[in-house]
């Protein structure tokens, strides 16, 4: 995380450190934030201070992942929503128009939050998609949530090519219409019949609103589709991917200017493999309660399969090359194996080393992460989105993700040796080829602890680790209490 600092800046980009402008509530709804739905076309206003542009976006990140998780997680409309909802209670609240209260700075977050995304999102086709995917969901969570007034009021504003439907038009292609509605939303033909004529119909390019020609939902006559206003929201939906997609484009080819203001690189670089949860760092003293002795039916009960296979790795060839030995000391020294306790252990698994080898090319570097050389900083053990995005390993090297780094063979034949179903190793895979990798970890642990309850997506081996100790501790307890 960054130092909380009072520069501000206008426009992602300028040096004006001149404050903001207390503006009245009423005029700002009416000029900048009329709505709660936003397609997000110009940037903020006003000048944002450094501090606000790394917090809120940080806030946005977390609504975004519980989107895509929840999405992943194959939760029915009923979960997803509530889901939703609650990440956005926490971090992006927007109350209605009706509220009048806080109603600006809830909206100027919003603002801020998608467009600081927007530049750290922009880099590759591959960050541009998922930020695409994830504020596409969003946007339509708002919208089906908005009120039909608001909703109309917001549509009149913004600039959307759609040719209403004139009655002569309508009355001609009539019967067409009533069959894309006569048998699914309407039973009664008569029913349908009325639902038509009282609707509002827009006529456009059929490819605007794939999923209703799939779905039959519209007519399509000479290349053009008649959609009807109770089905808006893949008109709109339609209208803002495109939008944000060629904005996103735009956002990419500008960024090299926009990353000379080194007070917003730092920030931009981050916040897309940013970690946000618990910070496991363990003592640098032998406060620790993980004996060295301990630490193979530790790691093979407990830990992630990408520390087993560290493990397997160090037990087999009695060592591990640097990238292999940082992400497993770490991670060792954050679940209690203490300073003196991991030199035993790394010093017992390196029989191939004499005394002499050790403490000159081993000992400093184990001491230096638990704060007891050079800087004296003692370091944090790797999430995963550190580890999924570091650097790569080679031949030789086993650190890494093995959803992320394994070639499809090796992970399959790895699950299969770790007794996972058939049909669950394709469900796995399924999401490994969809670049989920923590969500695939996450489903592991869940195949692996069956009497565990559904869990949000692991972030961290050592939550993995937690959650796994923290099952087996709960077993004991019930044995202590059937006893």
């Amino acid at each position: 995380m960054f130092k909380s600092r009072k520069t501000s800046v206008n426009r992602f980009a300028a040096a004006s450190t001149r404050q903001r402008v207390h503006i009245e509530q009423d005029s700002v709804l009416d000029s900048e934030y009329p709505f709660r739905l936003n397609f997000y076309l110009q940037p903020p206003p006003a000048d944002i201070t450094i501090e606000e542009f790394e917090l809120f976006a940080l806030d946005r990140l977390q609504v975004l992942k519980a989107v895509e998780t929840s999405k992943l997680r194959n939760r029915n409309e009923e979960e997803y929503k509530k889901d939703i909802q609650l990440a956005l209670d926490k971090y992006l609240p927007m109350k209605s128009n009706a509220a009048k209260t806080d109603l600006v700075e809830e909206r100027r977050k919003d603002h801020i939050s998608h467009f600081v995304l927007r530049l750290a999102y922009c880099r590759s086709e591959e960050s541009r998609e998922w930020f695409l995917r994830q504020e596409d969901a969003l946007f339509k969570f708002r919208f089906e949530q908005e009120n039909m007034d608001d909703k109309k009021r917001f549509l009149e504003t913004a600039n959307l090519d759609w040719k209403v439907v004139d009655p002569e038009t309508k009355k001609r292609i009539q019967p067409q219409l009533e069959r894309c509605v006569s048998g699914k939303t309407f039973k009664d033909k008569t029913t349908a019949a009325s639902h038509v004529v009282n609707e509002t119909y827009f006529e456009v390019p059929f490819e605007k609103v794939p999923d209703l020609v799939r779905r039959r939902g519209v007519y399509v006559h000479k290349g053009k589709a008649y959609v009807p206003m109770s089905n808006q929201i893949s008109l709109v939906q339609d209208e803002f991917k495109k939008r944000l997609a060629k904005m996103l484009q735009a956002t990419a080819k500008a960024l090299p200017r926009l990353e000379e203001d080194d007070r917003l690189k730092p920030i931009l670089l981050n916040v897309e493999k940013q970690y946000i949860g618990k910070i496991y760092t363990g003592s640098a003293d032998s406060n620790g309660d993980l004996k060295a002795a301990d630490v193979d039916v530790m790691v093979e009960n407990h830990a992630p399969l990408c520390m087993r296979t560290l493990h397997s790795a160090l037990r087999r060839d009695k060592h591990l090359k640097h990238g292999g030995r940082m992400q497993y000391g770490l991670f060792l020294k954050a679940i209690g194996l203490s300073v003196e306790e991991a030199l035993l252990f790394w010093r017992t698994a390196f029989t191939n080393k004499t005394d002499e080898q050790f403490q000159k090319e081993y000992a400093y570097n184990i001491r230096h992460n638990y704060g007891l050389e050079g800087k004296r900083v003692s370091y944090t053990a790797y999430s995963c989105n550190t580890i999924i995005k570091g650097n790569s390993p080679s031949t030789g090297d086993y650190h890494g993700c093995p959803f992320r780094h394994f070639s499809n063979g090796n992970l399959e034949a790895r699950l299969y040796k770790d007794k996972i179903p058939p049909d669950q190793v394709k469900e796995i895979m399924n999401l490994v080829h969809g670049s989920h990798y923590q969500v695939a970890c996450t489903k592991y642990f869940e195949i692996t602890h069956p009497r565990h309850d559904k869990i949000d997506t692991i972030e961290h081996p050592n939550a993995y680790y937690e959650l796994s100790l923290g099952l087996t501790d709960e077993a004991m307890e019930v044995e202590k209490e059937i006893k």
